[in-house]
């Protein structure tokens, strides 16, 4: 029996799984069982920030594992609390609590700003403003955030006193505000939706609005967050600084730890017996973060995303002049969407076949995600099998 068999006989099927079973990984490139080699462009859908097998990041698991995997959170460790420092430091923030995905951090920070609401405006201000064609995450808050109703299906009721507007459009937005809105979520770029950037007057003014009726705004950075954008965070791309910035996926570096990080006046809400999270900030993930933080923050490593983003940016629209299927290219650093217009199942298929790996980001668009750590050699080669798929 072959282990795709073995597997559909005793996992969920809440993957369709494309018929692939990989063995290793080394840098940007993953091998399959067979020994097929496969250039990685969504790099495990923006998680793997350093790729496959690095060095610097294998020594500093293996070192932390050594000595301390995980104790309970009614104890201090020095990995966690390195992290913090480092993060808000970077950030620009007060606080940390730590997690263990992208859903965790947006239902911590969606509670933090429901417990502000009732203890610093009024007991009803617990509405929430989300964003139309957004993603949070799969557990039930920030499933009722999210702005996209076919994740949403056979899960009604949802969440009560959270509501919908368009992005970029900020007169549906004020439309929306009442004394009881206590909190507005927002992704900077808008990931699972499209690849969609905000408008810079558009953050500026949701700030704005925030600042002056004592909302809090968050922005979900746990996809365009560190370093993605060419920044430790998108928002940094703006000059826009939120309440409360939420992380997961690339911090890690492969291994799974979430967070946010808030700003003083809301995060002193949070006290003993709010929250919690079993796992979260144990010391082998927090090590491995904070080798993370530590690589993209070194001189220079910012400034190669920028760079590498904005030359695979050129490299798509430049085919977007010989495929007219290619509607729009979009996005900001290693984080950018080709719309097209076709199959993109087929595309993504061809791709595979041809040994690159990358997936869709809404209906339309193609999602090029890859390790930070890519090459402009590595670009080409992606640019090309991609243009072959078209």
């Amino acid at each position: 029996m072959d282990l795709i068999t073995r597997g559909n006989n005793v996992i969920m099927e809440t993957y369709k799984r494309f018929p692939l079973v990989f063995d290793k990984g080394q840098g940007c490139v993953l091998t399959d069982i067979n020994g097929k080699e496969y250039l990685d462009f969504m790099g495990g859908i923006a998680v793997n920030a350093l790729g496959y097998a690095h060095p610097g990041l294998m020594d500093a698991m293996k070192t932390q594992m050594e000595k301390l995997v995980h104790v309970s959170n009614l104890y201090w460790t020095e990995p966690g609390i390195e992290l913090a420092e480092l993060l808000t430091k970077e950030s620009g923030l007060d606080k940390v609590f730590f997690c263990n995905s992208g859903a965790e951090a947006c239902e911590a920070a969606l509670k933090l700003c429901r417990i502000y609401g009732k203890l610093k405006k009024h007991q009803n201000a617990v509405e929430i403003i989300a964003m139309d064609q957004s993603f949070h995450g799969r557990t039930y808050g920030a499933i009722s955030a999210t702005g996209q109703k076919k994740y949403q299906a056979n899960l009604e009721p949802l969440l009560p006193e959270i509501y919908h507007v368009p992005f970029n459009d900020i007169e549906a937005l004020k439309a929306q505000i009442n004394p009881n809105i206590c909190g507005i979520i927002l992704e900077p770029i808008q990931g699972e939706g499209g690849i969609h950037p905000a408008d810079p007057e558009y953050l500026k003014a949701v700030r704005k609005i925030c600042d002056q009726e004592n909302i809090v705004l968050i922005f979900d950075e746990v996809q365009t967050g560190i370093g993605r954008s060419g920044k430790l965070f998108a928002y940094q791309q703006y000059g826009v600084v939120p309440d409360v910035v939420t992380m997961a996926k690339g911090l890690g570096g492969g291994v799974p730890i979430g967070g946010i990080i808030a700003k003083n006046h809301v995060a002193e809400v949070f006290t003993p017996g709010t929250h919690a999270a079993t796992f979260g900030g144990n010391p082998f993930v927090c090590a491995t973060g904070k080798y993370v933080i530590e690589t993209l923050t070194a001189p220079g490593f910012f400034e190669s995303v920028a760079e590498k983003g904005a030359y695979l940016k050129s490299q798509l629209e430049a085919l977007k002049k010989e495929h007219p299927s290619i509607k729009d290219v979009r996005g900001m650093g290693l984080m950018i969407g080709a719309e097209v217009d076709g199959d993109l199942g087929v595309i993504v298929a061809k791709a595979m076949d041809k040994g690159l790996l990358v997936i869709t980001a809404g209906s339309n668009a193609i999602r090029f995600v890859p390790p930070l750590i890519i090459t402009k050699e590595q670009i080409d080669q992606a640019v090309q099998i991609f243009s072959e798929c078209l």
